[in-house]
């Protein structure tokens, strides 16, 4: 991919399932409307829709959207569209959300709070053939990978694992997980026994609790990769 000039057009894909969301990213991108044009998706589901019928240079992913994550999807537009940079957005700045992103594909990885200040950089870094993190997250991502700092917890949990805890926090009912994620009743019970045993909790409380001090409530982390 060409770095973004006055001269080329790029084809940015915004991915999220909030109107308000894609509204606030498309403004921010808005200034550079001569140079990139934009198309809106709000499930991956449409996002792939939209990747099969035109080219893109660029996706912008949430996270946490419904029916599909944004794991899952950047992960299939990384198989079936190898040539398209993904730029990952989380409302969190924790490294196991940037770690999990980057083992999928993505190209960059930014939070929505910052957003506002680092949005156009991450996208033209990204499109350019580069890969972005802010300064701050990406010495914490590296600092883990090197061992330098302790593993959370977290970590030790499963993409599945970590799915359901965060469906768990979020109120879901197992029955509701179960649904959501063509499975029994039974086997979400089982995963969710593992995860107690993993994080050494005693009850659903607790599992709660830890997941509210996480901050895990909001993201769901696509369960397809490492299922174990």
């Amino acid at each position: 991919m060409k770095e973004p000039s006055m001269n080329v057009l790029l084809s940015l894909l915004l991915v999220d399932d909030h109107t308000v969301v894609r509204e606030g990213l498309r403004r921010l991108i808005d200034p550079q409307a001569n140079q990139w044009s934009i198309t809106e998706a709000g499930t991956g589901f449409q996002a792939l829709e939209c990747l099969r019928r035109q080219p893109f240079d660029l996706a912008i992913v949430d996270l946490s959207m419904p029916g599909m994550s944004g794991l899952e999807l950047t992960r299939r537009i990384k198989s079936e569209f190898p040539s398209v940079a993904v730029l990952v957005l989380t409302m969190h700045s924790e490294e196991q959300y940037a770690i999990r992103a980057l083992q999928a594909g993505a190209n960059g990885f930014l939070t929505k709070d910052s957003a506002a200040t680092e949005l156009v950089a991450a996208v033209r870094k990204v499109a350019s053939g580069g890969v972005f993190l802010s300064a701050q997250l990406a010495e914490r991502v590296v600092q883990q990978l090197n061992g330098q700092t302790p593993t959370p917890d977290i970590q030790a949990l499963t993409n599945r694992e970590l799915d359901i805890l965060q469906r768990i926090v979020s109120g879901q009912r197992p029955v509701d997980i179960a649904d959501a994620l063509h499975l029994s009743i039974k086997t979400v019970s089982t995963h969710k026994k593992r995860i107690q045993e993993k994080l050494k909790l005693d009850s659903t409380a607790a599992l709660i609790r830890f997941g509210l001090e996480h901050r895990l409530g909001n993201e769901l982390i696509d369960p397809s990769v490492d299922d174990n």
